[in-house]
């Protein structure tokens, strides 16, 4: 592009960022009304790091490899799913990160609670990498005292 011109099909930053923020939040109001979930943004070939020492940590390379070592196991040790409610929401450009805790009820009648901080790389809708940070204690407890 010669120079002093405009790119007129690039976005400004901030429509990049409200588009981003507008996803991730539909996928988090999904999640809440129990029709969706921000794992459906999850691109195939993204990369989800649980941080820190519970015994899921670890960095988990595309969607399946994700869901099917964290969240279906998880999920098979509820009797009644994970709820969240955020705390905060922010956004720049292709990053969103949520603040949230999150609440449901194991297999063996236990609640199980957790507070969440997700960061998350968006490119075209989808999740291309996350971080995730949450209480390892919480985790390990639910994920040792109930057979997935």
């Amino acid at each position: 592009m010669p120079p002093n011109t405009v790119d007129s099909t690039a976005q400004p930053p901030r429509d990049v960022t409200s588009r981003n923020l507008d996803v991730v939040t539909a996928g988090f109001d999904a999640w809440r009304a129990g029709t969706g979930s921000p794992y459906d943004l999850l691109a195939e070939n993204a990369t989800w790091e649980i941080v820190g020492n519970s015994a899921a940590s670890r960095v988990y390379t595309g969607k399946e490899d994700f869901l099917a070592n964290v969240i279906r196991p998880f999920n098979a040790r509820m009797s009644q799913r994970l709820i969240p409610t955020i705390r905060a929401m922010y956004a720049d450009g292709d990053t969103v990160i949520a603040f949230f805790d999150a609440e449901g009820v194991a297999r063996d009648g236990v609640a199980y609670r957790n507070t969440y901080a997700w960061f998350l790389t968006l490119d075209g809708g989808e999740i291309v990498r996350a971080s995730a940070f949450f209480d390892s204690l919480a985790f390990n407890d639910l994920w040792q005292r109930v057979p997935a």
